[in-house]
């Protein structure tokens, strides 16, 4: 290896980056493991913007002429060295990237280019926005984010380091059916290194979902065969094996074409970000018992009618049988009796120590009808005799016959109303795309996530009031799970949906013979987030679909949409974006209540947070936020120590206090390392 690194010194001494590039490949192959996943962590990935204008010093693609598919030499990379012209007829003078060579020079019209952001370059993002529905009073709104989503991970790191609740993910599963891209190409199944670009490709973007976690947060991640051997591996990598709490089975249809096996399941990883910090916390996931209300709704019913109690049992038997098994109702069929008052429950609960030790209680009970002492367990009783005795007077002993029985504990269905969740399950796949046909109106998404499973598990690893996270948002699905969850049970759970604006390859070939390209208002409005994210959404908030017919009554939920955008540090620093940047101290701010997007003053206040960037304003400043009783972060815009920590000393000390522009700019500057992963 030394011998390597004195080589890579001279590569330096003529070419720094090639020389770096270099070191940073070395360094990745020196870590790989002896034993575990190892796999080519390839070349960073670069993202094209279209409708992005260049700027000077920026990194294009050349696009191919209108018609043509892009035959492999628009990767090249470019340099913006001059733009010349005006608005309407701009040119760009270009150098080739990487040969130093000026002989590699070119003008071009800018409306043939497209701006490219290489993930080991530092990005300044804002947030614009396109729209917002709001019907939810005062509730944190939801936000739907238009981007590529590894630069949306790393803004939302300056947003929600730490503070996520849950992560529910449903990345491409790598068919080799054209489905997903890396750096801008679809990778087909012909590609020998598909499975370890979609490693690296996962790689980047889960360590970043993992500093998002809070301490006591869960990522779910679905999969299906093709990678879920190499997924399980690259996740006890990245969340460490001790993390790991389930591997789901989702049981969703039968094949019957098939030669050998119907495979139809596919997966949910599921792991926590620091498992024993659940058990500090005391998490248990625990869900209501399918059936529940109705069962008890039918035993009542039962009691009200019946001649007699033994004809209430014969019928309540009746009935559970008449369920069947595998229906989600296993569980309550356990309650086959009924009690004094008709209520369900079941007689079998042990009351018997799990093993035996000189102190257990060993006194026996005395049998209510024989009035003589019943037997009593080899091991003796679990609960001591004041126990015993407590749980004898209220009813919750079941005796038997005579005193020959060891008497067990009764347990009522009314009180044992939650179970485990197993870590199988069967739903049907295909009825999700009906659900999303009936939103629409039509058919225009094919296989979207079954919304009730969504919200299903998201109850149960989640608080009411959680913030929950989706950056492969696709079309949306757990957007609307959460907004339903809210609607059903009065949470406040905030969810951040992230998805791109990409096309399916068929759509992109079409569209190319069409003569459009990206960048083309065309192409924008058949991409994903267009089409299907952001209308599906709106209607399932706002009860109205595009066209103007009605879907629903909608929900009580608040929902904005946004674009991603990558703004000049200079512009930042010199605080001439503000407007782009509010929408991000708005979200660090909790996303609720009025945003604070101009600051005509000099400061200003809203409800959960305040901003000021005129110092002779101080008082004023700190008396309204003295008096926000929500308020819990200031961000303050200056250069100057002095100004910052007087401010920083006068608010509260319940308040953050974050300066401007420095915490922005050094948060994008050191995760742009990342990247180069």
């Amino acid at each position: 290896m030394a011998y390597i690194h004195e080589l890579i010194k001279q590569v330096r001494a003529t070419n720094a980056e090639l020389g770096d590039r270099l070191a940073r490949e070395v360094n990745q192959l020196a870590q790989r493991r002896a034993f575990g996943l190892n796999f080519e962590r390839h070349t960073p990935e670069a993202v094209e913007l279209p409708g992005r204008r260049p700027r000077v010093g920026d990194k294009v693609h050349i696009l191919p002429p209108r018609g043509e598919t892009p035959k492999g030499g628009e990767d090249q990379l470019w340099t913006v060295t001059s733009l010349s012209g005006d608005s309407d007829a701009r040119t760009a003078d270009l150098e080739a990237r990487g040969t130093g060579d000026k002989m590699d020079a070119t003008t071009v019209d800018v409306a043939d280019l497209v701006v490219v952001a290489e993930f080991r370059d530092p990005i300044y993002p804002g947030l614009v926005s396109t729209g917002r529905i709001e019907r939810g009073g005062g509730k944190p709104f939801h936000s739907v984010i238009n981007a590529e989503n590894y630069h949306a991970l790393q803004a939302l790191l300056y947003t929600h380091r730490g503070r996520i609740d849950a992560i529910y993910i449903d990345p491409p599963y790598n068919t080799g059916n054209d489905g997903w891209i890396y750096n801008d190409k679809y990778v087909s199944s012909d590609d020998m290194y598909r499975h370890s670009k979609w490693l690296a490709f996962m790689e980047r973007r889960l360590l970043l979902a993992k500093e998002l976690l809070a301490p006591t947060g869960v990522i779910i991640v679905a999969i299906g065969d093709e990678e879920h051997h190499r997924l399980r591996m690259l996740m006890d990598q990245v969340f460490s094996a001790q993390n790991f709490l389930s591997d789901v089975v989702w049981q969703g249809g039968a094949k019957s074409y098939t030669r050998y096996v119907s495979n139809g399941a596919d997966y949910m990883l599921v792991y926590a970000k620091d498992e024993p910090a659940l058990v500090q916390a005391e998490v248990q996931w625990r869900e209501k018992k399918p059936g529940l209300d109705e069962a008890l709704a039918m035993a009542a019913g039962i009691w009200a009618h019946a001649v007699e109690s033994a004809d209430a049992q014969r019928q309540w038997r009746a009935w559970l049988k008449s369920l069947g098994k595998g229906k989600g109702f296993d569980a309550i069929a356990r309650y086959s009796s009924l009690d004094e008052n008709g209520r369900p429950i079941r007689t079998d609960g042990s009351m018997v120590a799990p093993e035996p030790r000189p102190n257990r209680s060993r006194r026996p009970l005395t049998h209510p009808i024989t009035q003589r002492p019943t037997a009593v367990p080899a091991n003796g009783w679990r609960y001591s005799n004041d126990e015993m005795d407590r749980r004898v007077a209220a009813g919750r002993v079941y005796f038997g016959d005579d005193e020959s029985r060891i008497p067990s504990e009764i347990y009522r269905l009314e009180e044992m109303d939650t179970r485990v969740a197993e870590s199988v399950f069967s739903q049907d796949r295909n009825r999700a795309s009906g659900q999303l046909a009936k939103v629409f109106g039509d058919r225009r998404f094919p296989n979207p996530k079954d919304v009730d499973v969504l919200a299903r598990w998201l109850r149960l690893i989640a608080p009411d009031d959680a913030v929950i996270l989706d950056f492969f948002g696709g079309s949306g699905s757990t957007a609307e799970a959460v907004m339903r969850l809210n609607n059903a049970d009065g949470g406040t759970r905030n969810c951040i949906l992230v998805t791109n604006n990409e096309l399916a390859a068929k759509d992109s070939k079409r569209l190319i013979k069409e003569g459009l390209r990206p960048g083309d208002d065309g192409w924008r409005r058949s991409g994903v987030f267009e089409h299907v994210t952001r209308p599906r959404l709106s209607t399932v908030a706002s009860g109205l679909r595009d066209d103007g017919t009605i879907y629903s009554e909608g929900l009580d939920q608040n929902v904005e949409f946004f674009t991603l955008t990558y703004e000049a540090s200079m512009r930042v620093q010199s605080h001439r974006e503000f407007e782009k940047i509010s929408s991000l101290l708005w979200l660090r701010a909790g996303s609720r209540g009025r945003r604070i997007e101009e600051l005509p003053n000099g400061w200003d206040v809203a409800e959960t947070y305040g901003v000021i960037d005129d110092m002779d304003k101080t008082d004023a400043f700190v008396e309204a936020m003295t008096a926000a009783s929500d308020a819990s972060i200031a961000f303050i815009v200056t250069d100057e120590d002095r100004f910052f920590e007087a401010i920083a000393g006068a608010l509260p000390a319940e308040v953050e206090v974050v300066r401007l522009y420095d915490s922005y700019l050094r948060n994008f500057e050191i995760d742009a390392m990342r990247g180069a992963r």
